[in-house]
């Protein structure tokens, strides 16, 4: 059981490593996204209330990167319906779960090692955190974050057959996820409606999680924000597993 999420979790990370124009798009698209924002924007809200933007800005990017890097994890699931390996790997004496175990990691580490290169990055463009022993905490809500929209992507993917479509589709998922998740303004001040549908939102509580331990500053408290991911991945877990079981052989 162990070596078959091992050798799925290994196969995610040499999928990603030998796709080198995917490698760099995905740490320098939110690279811009940072620079363009941060620098565009941080004046203004300095001038309106002397908020340092990029420090505000930095843990909600780095939760766009983890968000968009995992969720696309699905469309690996696609390419190999196509070619034919996911049906070898789902007719192994292995548990499924197992494999979509395997996957998941596997997708959430290459979205980890997205988010600490921007991090890395992030500290050019001038973004300091409170203190650097809370990096461990960081990776954690990383990978939190990684491993929960991880299982979205494959439970997209799982009901999904056209590899092109799966792009369309799962950005009209995201795209509000993001959007109103907190990463790039605060949701306090949203009309009650908007707030209320944020609070429902799982990336807002690994957003709050990254700003809390990056910058000290969260709207709900580490320990909310763990326990909300964890138990939204629990019932993903659940949900994507029932889905695998169902794919054809």
């Amino acid at each position: 059981m162990i070596e078959s999420i091992r050798i799925m979790w290994i196969r995610q990370i040499k999928e990603y490593w030998r796709s080198k124009p995917r490698l760099i798009a995905s740490i320098v698209q939110p690279t811009i996204f940072l620079m363009a924002l941060g620098f565009g924007l941080g004046p203004v809200f300095k001038q309106a209330g002397g908020l340092d933007y990029v420090q505000f800005l930095t843990p909600g990017i780095l939760g766009m990167a983890i968000l968009f890097g995992s969720v696309f994890n699905g469309v690996s699931l696609l390419w190999d319906k196509q070619f034919g390996f996911l049906k070898e790997t789902l007719v192994a004496p292995v548990p499924r779960i197992t494999l979509l175990i395997g996957r998941s990691i596997g997708g959430a580490t290459t979205a980890v090692f997205q988010g600490i290169v921007l991090l890395a990055v992030s500290y050019f463009i001038g973004f300091r955190m409170d203190s650097l022993l809370h990096i461990p905490l960081v990776i954690l809500f990383m990978f939190l974050i990684a491993f929960l929209f991880s299982l979205l992507g494959i439970s997209m993917g799982a009901k999904l057959d056209d590899p092109e479509a799966f792009p369309l589709i799962i950005n009209l998922v995201i795209i509000p996820i993001f959007f109103l998740s907190g990463a790039l303004f605060p949701i306090n001040n949203l009309p009650s409606t908007v707030t209320t549908i944020a609070k429902l939102n799982p990336l807002s509580y690994g957003v709050d999680g990254l700003r809390g331990t990056m910058i000290g500053s969260s709207d709900f408290g580490i320990a909310t924000d763990v326990g909300i991911l964890l138990v939204v991945t629990f019932v993903l877990l659940i949900i994507s597993s029932y889905l695998f079981e169902r794919l054809e052989t």
